[in-house]
């Protein structure tokens, strides 16, 4: 059951300002605390939540009972805080969080998008993930949008070629654009630089390209259905999202799992990360032009997801986490895995002191692309990047999950925030993950089933679940109806954050230098496109 001792003081602060509350206590948010508030209050709710230290960590909305609903989820070191607020009205308002946490924009856009909830004192009316494919009355989301019938219409959506970009205007300012379309296999998305020389004075990013309808799509599926689809959320990241998603839809049920079943989610969930990580720490290094250094971590990444095939059943470990447990074809082999570690262990050793003393690697990364911890913090950016600037949280330590809460996650924090400390927290996280595999293997004992039966379900339910992927924390919203079919589904990845981190740590550097900052953030497209 939840601690709320952390949550007592943002509580009392709120009731001495007027402002009425209800606690609920259901058992898919038995790990959280869940408050609902007047929606007239929603934006002195953010004020106080700010002036507490709450990260602001996603907003989402649904429609339950015929009636509209508001989440925003808030993160303290000690726990998770959901707030909850109800609207009226065919076109609903309420008060916008943007001016306690900027970062709120984009993800309030998108709800306005698709719902059509208009947000009081929002900065910002430009569309976000529509672009032009509706109609200015059609949300999406909402019971009365047919998209059966929309898609039969088969109308060509018109060029989104009018966004109104914000200028910088003065002698020598020009723009670049670049995107959506990019000249590597990268998904689509446009940035809009400002530039004096080579110097950026501003970068804005247009996003929405690979708008996929997820969050449509996946009402009235089944959970199998949907865990295969919270996989394709963001390819690089399909286990985290799986198991966020199975872990929402175990959390409504009060499932428990055994032992041996989470510690496997947790090695599919760390051989992720390390294959990430080996990837995108080469791929740094090759876009300031020292290809010997993808090339080496380039071949590690092909073993090792080599390996996966091998013994997991896949590449990218897709579809592996299913609810009630993981799929597998096999039992791995625990001798080839414990070999491969020393491997991998011995081998990037060596690479990470070549990289440590390569003077020219260094002079491009160390003081390049700086992202200050208070930005970090405004920002709510989790993971390496909130890491390498300063930011010392990990679910799988501040707030740990099975089987994270019976082993030690080390702490991994650097200070300079600048190209150079992503590469050093990628790779300390590396050999964390190889240390914490080891002892994941060594402690793995072999089930009679892989995966249990879900009870069976009979009445409306939703749950909560949360995952620290290989980009930072996931937080995942499941509804599901009296036939156990989907009716909500919002998985909300880490790039909401790190896509506005990449914006405000590129001013001042130059034009040359965006691929590698770019590169060492990672922001997933598709994971923020939906």
């Amino acid at each position: 059951m939840n601690d709320v001792k952390w949550c007592i003081p943002f509580e009392n602060a709120l009731t001495e300002a007027g402002i009425r509350l209800h606690r609920h206590e259901r058992p898919g948010f038995a790990s959280i605390s869940y408050l609902s508030i007047a929606s007239e209050h929603w934006g002195e709710m953010a004020r106080h939540a700010r002036d507490h230290d709450l990260r602001w960590a996603g907003v989402w909305a649904d429609i339950e009972n015929d009636e509209m609903r508001l989440y925003a989820m808030f993160v303290h070191p000690e726990g998770h805080l959901l707030c909850r607020t109800s609207l009226s009205g065919e076109k609903p308002v309420i008060p916008s969080h943007t001016s306690s946490y900027p970062v709120a924009d984009r993800m309030e856009r998108h709800v306005r998008d698709l719902w059509g909830i208009r947000f009081e004192q929002s900065e910002d009316e430009r569309r976000w993930t529509r672009h032009q494919a509706w109609d200015e009355d059609e949300y999406p989301l909402t019971h009365e949008y047919d998209s059966i019938e929309k898609e039969t219409k088969k109308t060509r959506a018109p060029a989104d070629s009018a966004y109104p970009f914000s200028r910088i205007e003065g002698n020598s300012v020009y723009q670049i654009p670049v995107g959506p379309v990019h000249a590597g296999i990268i998904e689509p998305g446009h940035f809009r630089f400002h530039a004096v020389g080579e110097t950026i004075l501003q970068l804005e990013e247009r996003l929405g390209y690979v708008h996929k309808g997820i969050e449509k799509i996946a009402i009235g599926r089944d959970v199998d259905s949907l865990l295969r689809l919270a996989g394709r959320v963001s390819g690089d990241s399909t286990v985290s999202h799986a198991w966020a998603a199975a872990m929402a839809i175990e959390n409504a049920l009060e499932m428990t799992l055994p032992d041996d079943i989470v510690k496997m989610r947790a090695i599919l969930s760390e051989r992720e990360r390390i294959a990430n990580h080996l990837g995108d720490v080469g791929a740094i290094c090759n876009d300031v032009g020292f290809a010997f250094m993808q090339m080496q971590f380039s071949r590690l990444r092909e073993e090792w997801q080599r390996t996966n095939h091998q013994q997991f059943g896949h590449r990218l470990l897709m579809d592996r986490v299913v609810p009630g447990g993981v799929c597998l074809d096999a039992t791995p082999n625990p001798d080839i895995l414990m070999k491969e570690l020393e491997h991998i262990r011995s081998t990037v050793e060596e690479l990470s002191v070549i990289i440590e003393d390569s003077p020219s690697l260094s002079d491009r990364l160390v003081g390049t692309g700086i992202l200050k911890i208070t930005d970090a913090r405004e920002l709510g950016v989790t993971g390496y990047v909130g890491k390498a600037s300063g930011i010392d949280f990990d679910l799988r330590r501040q707030q740990p999950y099975p089987p994270y809460d019976a082993i030690e996650v080390p702490a991994r924090i650097d200070t300079e925030g600048d190209v150079a400390a992503r590469v050093r927290i990628r790779l300390g996280e590396i050999m964390d993950s190889l240390q914490l595999l080891e002892r994941l293997y060594q402690a793995l004992d072999v089930p009679s089933e892989w995966r249990i039966a879900l009870p069976e379900i009979s009445s409306e339910l939703s749950g909560i679940g949360y995952v620290e992927s290989w980009r930072g924390e996931i937080i995942t919203f499941v509804r599901l109806d009296q036939q156990g079919r989907v009716a909500r589904f919002f998985p909300r990845d880490p790039s909401w954050f790190l896509w506005p981190a990449l914006e405000r740590l590129i001013d001042g550097n130059i034009v040359p230098d965006f691929p590698v900052c770019n590169k060492s953030v990672n922001a997933s497209y598709s994971g923020h496109d939906l």
